[in-house]
């Protein structure tokens, strides 16, 4: 009796898996939710804040709204400050900035640093409930040793 390779238990395994798994839906492994964007600015308090460049560079600020994605918000000329339209939804604490769609875009994190190496040097803007509380946000940013320093 002749044996034959493909009728091994351990053949067909090597062999017969990476094929059914080749043809197993990898879109199982994902769910795609539609999400609905929040637009306009209902139900929100606009919270303007002023970044304040009292160094001798150049600032770029930017904010993080999601994980994968970040933009170029303001950047602050020497001795000149900035204004940006922040919104705040009291239900949920969130803070937002609307795009030119006046879509909501959630921010994550705001930060500036000294222009052309703005995240090797960057500083955290914090933002919190008493900020919009306040009705407003100010800091003040300058150089400092190896960062940039924002108050």
């Amino acid at each position: 009796m002749k044996i034959y390779p493909w009728r091994s238990g351990k053949v067909k395994i090597r062999y017969v898996l990476p094929v059914m798994l080749a043809f197993t839906s990898f879109a199982n492994a994902v769910e795609l939710h539609y999400v609905i964007v929040r637009k306009g600015t209902d139900g929100l308090d606009m919270v303007p804040l002023t970044i304040s460049n009292a160094g001798n560079e150049g600032l770029s600020c930017n904010a993080d709204f999601a994980h994968w994605y970040s933009a170029g918000i303001a950047t602050v000329e020497p001795g000149k400050s900035a204004r940006l339209e922040l919104w705040f939804d009291p239900k949920t604490g969130t803070f937002t900035i609307l795009n030119d769609k006046r879509e909501n875009l959630p921010v994550e994190r705001l930060w500036c640093g000294l222009a052309g190496r703005a995240y090797a040097t960057r500083a955290q803007i914090t933002l919190d409930r008493t900020d919009a509380a306040k009705g407003e946000r100010a800091v003040t940013c300058v150089a400092g040793q190896d960062s940039l320093v924002c108050r």
